[in-house]
C-alpha cells in the first residue's frame, strides 16, 4: 500500500462540479443582453409613441412583428455563420438576385412559379457553395470574398434587368400558373383584422429550428469549434471546412427564399432591392451576442435583435420624428449592444 501524506494540501476542486448560480448561468447566456436591449426599447417607445397605443395594441405589435420579420428570417443563418467565424455581405443583393431570377422565369420563360422556386433555390444554394468553397480554398477573409460576390451580383442585377425587360423591374409574376398558393403561404394574412402576416411565423420558425440545431445537434457543437479554434477542431476530427460551406449555403439560400417571399409579395421585383439590408442582419445577429471573431453567439439573441430594429422603425415613425433616424439609432443599437454584451461576460465570467 501506499502511503498517503497526511500534510498534503487538498487537490483544488473541480470547476465542473462547482454550483453555479441562476444569475451567473442567466448573465452567461449569449442573448441576455438582447433581450434587455428588446425590453428597454420597448419601453422607450411606450413612453414616446403616445399617439398610439403602443403597449396594448395588438395592430401595433403585428406592424413591428411584421418589420422585424424582414431582418429576422436572414439574420438566423447570417447568425449561424458568425459563430462559424466568417460573414456573407452578399446576402442582401442575393434577395433581389433570387427575387429577379423568379420574375424571369416566370414571365419571360413562362414557367410554373413552383419549378421556379426550386431553381431559385439551388441557385442560393450554388452561391453559397461558391462562397465557401472559396472562402475554405483560398483562406482568404471571408469579408473579402463575400464582398466581391456583392458586387457581382449587383452589377448582374441591374444588367440583366435592363437587357432583358429595358428597364430596372420585373413586374407580373402574380400571373405565373401556381401563383396564388405560392402567395397563400409565402405572402398571406394569418390574422386579417390586425395585419398579421406569414412572414412572421416563418421567422419564429426558422429561429426554433436553428436554435435547436445549435443546442442539440452534432451540427451545432461543429459550429461553435470551427468558429472558436479550427485548428483544434480539426484535431478532433470535426469537418470544419464542410461545416463552413454549409453555412454559407444556409444562408444563401435562405436569403434566396427571402427574395422569392418578397417577390410574391410585391409581385415583381426591383433590381436593388436588398441592398444595403447586408448590414442590418449583421446588427441584429452582433446585438443577439455573436462575436465577430466566432464561436460564441446565440439564433435567439438575433431573433431579439432583429425584433429592436422592427421596433425601431414603427416606433420612430410613431413617435412621430423623421424616419431618417433610424439608421442613427441603429447605430447606437449596435454600440451599445456590444458594450453591454461584453460588460454581462466578463461579469459572469469573474462570478463563474
Amino acid at each position: 500500500m501506499t502511503a498517503v501524506d497526511r500534510n498534503a494540501a487538498p487537490a483544488p476542486p473541480d470547476e465542473r462540479l462547482a454550483r453555479v448560480s441562476v444569475v451567473t448561468r442567466v448573465l452567461k447566456r449569449p442573448d441576455t443582453g438582447a433581450f434587455i436591449g428588446a425590453v428597454a426599447v420597448f419601453l422607450l417607445f411606450a413612453y414616446t409613441a403616445r399617439r398610439v397605443n403602443w403597449a396594448g395594441d395588438a395592430g401595433v405589435w403585428s406592424t413591428w412583428l411584421n418589420t422585424a420579420a424582414y431582418d429576422g428570417i436572414v439574420a438566423v443563418p447570417v447568425a449561424l455563420l458568425m459563430i462559424g467565424g466568417e460573414f456573407d455581405l452578399s446576402s442582401g443583393v442575393m434577395i433581389g438576385s433570387s427575387g429577379l431570377l423568379l420574375g424571369i422565369l416566370t414571365t419571360q420563360a413562362n414557367w410554373n412559379i413552383w419549378p421556379s422556386i426550386v431553381v431559385v433555390i439551388l441557385f442560393g444554394l450554388a452561391i453559397g457553395f461558391l462562397n465557401g468553397f472559396t472562402v475554405v480554398k483560398t483562406r482568404l477573409p471571408s469579408f473579402i470574398v463575400t464582398l466581391g460576390t456583392f458586387f457581382m451580383l449587383r452589377g448582374l442585377n441591374a444588367g440583366a434587368t435592363i437587357k432583358i425587360t429595358g428597364g430596372v423591374s420585373i413586374n407580373d409574376i402574380d400571373r405565373a400558373p401556381g401563383f396564388g398558393f405560392a402567395h397563400k403561404l409565402f405572402a398571406s394574412t394569418v390574422w386579417a383584422k390586425y395585419n398579421f402576416g406569414v412572414a412572421v411565423l416563418w421567422w419564429l420558425g426558422l429561429t426554433i429550428v436553428a436554435a435547436w440545431v445549435l443546442a442539440r445537434t452534432r451540427f451545432g457543437n461543429w459550429i461553435f469549434s470551427a468558429g472558436g479554434d479550427p485548428v483544434a477542431a480539426r484535431n478532433v476530427g470535426v469537418p470544419v471546412a464542410r461545416t463552413k460551406i454549409l453555412l454559407f449555403m444556409t444562408t444563401s439560400a435562405v436569403a434566396a427564399l427571402w427574395g422569392i417571399m418578397t417577390a410574391v409579395s410585391l409581385r415583381g421585383m426591383q433590381s436593388n432591392e436588398g441592398v444595403g439590408r447586408e448590414f442590418e442582419f449583421i446588427i441584429a445577429a452582433v446585438v443577439g451576442g455573436c462575436l465577430l471573431t466566432g464561436g460564441y453567439g446565440s439564433v435567439v439573441g438575433a431573433a431579439f435583435g432583429a425584433a429592436i430594429i422592427g421596433m425601431a422603425q414603427i416606433g420612430i415613425i410613431s413617435s412621430g420624428w423623421d424616419s431618417n433616424w433610424v439608421y442613427f439609432f441603429e447605430g447606437v443599437v449596435l454600440v451599445a449592444a456590444v458594450m453591454l454584451n461584453t460588460a454581462i461576460r466578463r461579469r459572469a465570467e469573474r462570478a463563474r
